[in-house]
Formats: C-alpha cells, structure tokens, sequence
C-alpha cells in the first residue's frame, strides 16, 4: 500500500522558527531554570521554559504532598518520591515513558550486573544525570528558537486550539464526556500544563483524516493498555521497568539509536520501524509547535500547530503492552473495554511460558530479578494498568482509565500458581453463565408463562432483551468480585486450596444476591412467583455444577 505523502512537510519548511539545528552545548549556567520571557537576544522577547528545572511533572511525596518538580529533580529525587500523579492517566504513563527515555540513555543498563548496582544504590547518580543534561539542556528548552523540545514546525497547517491536542479536552470529532470547553472557545495552558500536553500527544496520539494528503495515524499508545511495575517508591517504579528489550523487538540499527532530541533532525529519514529502544520511546508520531504568548511576563500557550510525522510499522509490539496471539490477525494488544473489568484477564498476565500470549516484558524482568537474587519471591508488588478506550480507526475516546492491582513475585516463578488463578477466573466466568441463564429464564416465564411448554409462545426477542438491559445483573455480579478477587491473588501463593474455597463462596454469595435483586423487586402475583421459583432452580443447579461443593 502507497503511504501518503504525509510524514515529510515540503523543504525548507517553517513556522515562526527556524529549521532543526542546536548547539549541543549548554548555554546557561546549570542551576539556573530558565522560565518566562528572556531577552537574550538584542532586546527581543524570547520565551523560554527550561524542562530541567522548571517545574512540570507531578509527583506524590511520600507523605502524600503533591509537588512538581523539573525533570532533573524528579529524577534526583526519585527515591524521595512516592510516584508521579498526572492529571489523566496518560499523563501519568507518558511522563513515565520520558524519564525512562532519560534513564536509558544516561545509564543503559547493558546487563544484569550493571542494573543490580543501580538497584544496590538505591537512588540515580547525581553526577552521571547533570553530565548528561547539561550537555543537552538547550534540547530541553520547551520554546527553544531553534529547537523546541518534541517539537517541529510544518508550513502546511494553520495555528488551532490547543484543545486538538488533548484528549480530555471537547474537540472536533472528540465530544468529551462533562468537559464543556469548544474549539472556538479554546483554552489557556501554562508552560508546565502545555509540556505534558505535548509529552502526552507524542505518546497518545489518535489517527484521523485531515484533507486529502494529511492522515494522521496512531502514536505507539494509542491503543492498548499500558502496564508498569510499581514500586515504593518512583526510583523503585523507574528502576524495575528499566528492562532490556529484545534487539529484535525493536530496532533495525542499534548503532543509531537515540532520542530524539539527540537528533539532529527526528524525522529524517523517514521510517517506519524505530533504530532502537530509545527512538521508540521518544518517537516522534506529530510534528507539532506551540505557539507561547506573552502575558504580564508570563507565558500562556493558546494554539499550536499540529501535522503527521513518523508512521510507526503494525509489526512493533510495544515492550510494555500485553499481546495475545489471534489465529488470522497475529498479536493483538489488551484493551480496556466498557463490558469487560481488565482484573478478568489477570491471569493471562502471568502467562510467561504460553505461545499464545506475549505478556508485559516487565514481568519477565522481574522473573530473572528474581532468580539472580536481585528481588525476594515472597514480595508483593503491584503494577499498574494505564489507557484509554477508543473507537478503533477513530479519534474517538470513550474513556481513560488506570487500575492497580497486587503483583506476588511468586506468580513470576510458579506456573501452579497461575494455573490456579486461571481456575478462578474460570469459576467466576462459570458462575455468570449460569447467573444470566437464570435470569434469562426469569425474564421468559415473565413475559411468557406458558415458554416452558412444548408448544408455548414464546417473548419477543426486543422485549426480552430490554428487560435483561434493565436489570443489568452481569454489570452487578462483575462489580462486587473486584475487590474479592484482589484478596485472592495475595491469599493464593499462601494457601491455595483454601483460598480458592473462599472465593467459591464468594461467588455464590455474589450471584445469588444478584439474584435477589432483580426477584425481590418483582410482584408476588402468581406469574411472577412461578417465573421466580424455575428461575431459582435453574441458578441453584446451575451453582452446584461450576462450584461443586467441597
């Protein structure tokens, strides 16, 4: 298929700045964060937003105090910090997926020893970290001349409202739910907001059409669920999803791969599989600019312009999404869905050693981390579930949505242990069959009292399906095993059988009081009681056949 001439603007192309050329060494004293309107430059008004020092990433303390910090702090402070805590949960996992681009690149780690000494020290090395960000810290200059960081202008588009860039935000093809913002209306960021928002486009971005020889396509997060270990602390969270990807995974020439604001131009040549790990976390999918205004010697940023850039190849899978092998269509990644809790497909998570899934490569780490002694089996970790749902080929949002859950290192190195979460799931699958059979039932003998009999009359199909909707018994049996279940992944690797016992209970209990809830708000007139007594028995067998008592 002909790939549209979208990716590479037409030469010598500009907007307000000039083309993709930096020094590549600092300009400005190191501990000074350079903010605000700068005149530098014979007297001009030059804005400027340091990412190093100026604060823009939002992070938890240990004793719950919200801060923002720059990116050097919040990594020098890392094991000080309890996590980063953005405004959606792609802000979160995108800012997430920059420090770790930095962290790569400053200390690889090339093997396990190297990586067992970073976890030894138990904080990153000041001095390594500012030898490495001060020789790049003009890249890092969010309204650089020359070269704004994750930025580059296109000739092609006109300036809009910053709302296009942002998911969460009402825009064009995307109404968002309770937000009342418009793109005429627009709105105003600060430097600090207007830096995630472009940190979290690059790595979010939705595909879309915009005139005949502009699509955009997805950027690698678009779709799936992301998922990180999580530590105490954000040094720990950053240290064990500091993994080493396969190299034929990603990247067709390791010898060039970077980040991009090492390059000297990100987009060329154009290219559809990334050079390394490091490109592809820093993949630039949008040639974007925004467009700072001056403000009482502020900065605001209202518009910026936006064009395609790189198209990323089908065939990547990204090293931290989960994948499970479709007979005609390869791997697909797990997806957040409205009908479906992701703690459902928990256990394929765990699958390490199944040819029909390729889980999270976080959690084969943490399996060697294990057996080279690095982590005790017997922890308890969690990890973290970050994403949105959308309508596939669309730049639709339904929702975004993070979830955490309990991650027993045991899980890692114990296939019997997995094999029992995978019968637990099955029970609780087991036992919505049979909840929705009865409840089918009830709703049949209710519109129809004779259905049962040979030749009785049966429900109009619509009828019947508008009244199962209503009562909504699938949305309530699913809701209450949530909690339960996250007992039963940390009681599981202590005492199997009894664990699983418990949970059998737990899931009569929790059918049968959905049950209940659609019958006890019934009539007691005669058709309503027969309806209720065959739909009981039906439920009460149908229990005994998938929970057998014990």
């Amino acid at each position: 298929m002909a790939r549209p001439p979208s990716a590479t603007p037409p030469s010598g192309a500009h907007l307000r700045r000039r083309p993709l050329l930096a020094p590549r060494h600092p300009l400005h004293a190191p501990d000074e964060p350079r903010t605000g309107l700068d005149d530098r430059k014979g007297g001009g008004m030059n804005p400027s937003f340091d990412l190093l020092r100026s604060p823009w990433i939002p992070c938890l303390r240990t004793d719950g105090t919200l801060v923002e910090l720059g990116l050097r702090d919040a990594l020098v402070q890392a094991h000080e910090l309890r996590e980063i805590h953005g405004e959606s949960p792609l802000v979160t996992a995108a800012l997430h997926r920059l420090l770790l681009a930095v962290l790569h690149r400053v200390f690889g780690p090339d093997s396990l020893g190297e990586w067992g000494r970073l976890w030894e020290a138990g904080c990153w090395d000041t001095a390594r970290l500012d030898d490495y960000l001060d020789r790049w810290r003009d890249r890092f200059d969010l309204f650089h001349p020359e070269r704004p960081f994750y930025q580059a202008p296109d000739e092609r588009v006109k300036p809009k409202p910053l709302n296009r860039l942002i998911h969460e935000v009402a825009s064009g093809n995307n109404p968002t739910l309770f937000d009342h913002h418009t793109e005429v209306e627009g709105i105003a960021l600060s430097p600090a907001q207007a830096a995630r928002v472009l940190v979290t486009v690059q790595a979010f971005g939705l595909c879309g059409t915009k005139g005949p020889t502009m699509q955009f396509t997805d950027a690698p997060w678009a779709r799936g669920v992301i998922f990180l270990v999580q530590g105490r602390t954000l040094f720990e969270t950053l240290a064990l999803n500091l993994i080493r990807p396969p190299r034929d995974m990603i990247g067709d020439d390791p010898s060039k791969d970077r980040p991009a604001w090492e390059m000297e131009d990100p987009f060329t040549p154009d290219r559809a599989k990334p050079y390394g790990y490091l490109d592809y976390l820093t993949w630039q999918n949008r040639r974007i600019l925004l467009l700072p205004e001056g403000t009482s010697g502020d900065i605001i940023v209202r518009k910026a312009t936006m064009a395609p850039a790189l198209r990323l190849a089908p065939g990547v899978l990204d090293p931290m999404k989960h994948y499970f092998q479709d007979k005609k269509r390869g791997p697909l990644p797990l997806l957040f869905t409205a009908e479906r809790a992701l703690w459902r497909d928990s256990a394929a998570l765990f699958q390490l050693r199944s040819e029909g899934y390729r889980p999270p490569l976080a959690f084969y780490w943490l399996a060697t981390l294990i057996e080279e002694g690095y982590l005790d089996p017997s922890q308890t970790r969690r990890y973290l579930a970050m994403g949105m749902s959308s309508v596939p080929g669309q730049a639709k949002v339904h929702f975004y949505r993070s979830e955490r859950m309990p991650l027993p290192l045991r899980y890692l190195r114990e296939p019997a242990l997995v094999e029992g979460l995978s019968e637990a799931l099955e029970m609780a699958e087991g036992a919505s069959r049979q909840l929705w059979g009865a409840v089918r039932t009830l709703a049949t003998l209710l519109l129809s009292p004779e259905a049962d009999a040979q030749e009785g009359r049966q429900p109009d199909r619509t009828e019947l399906d508008r009244l199962m909707n209503q009562w909504a018994v699938d949305r309530f049996y699913w809701s209450r095993l949530e909690l339960p279940f996250r007992t039963l992944v940390e009681s599981l690797p202590k005492e199997k059988e009894g664990a699983l016992e418990v949970w059998r209970q737990v899931l009569r209990q929790t059918a049968w009081r959905a049950f209940g809830r659609v019958a006890d708000g019934l009539s007691h007139d005669p058709r309503a009681l027969k309806a209720t007594v065959r739909a009981r028995g039906k439920l009460a067998a149908g229990l005994l056949k998938v929970l057998p008592e014990s």
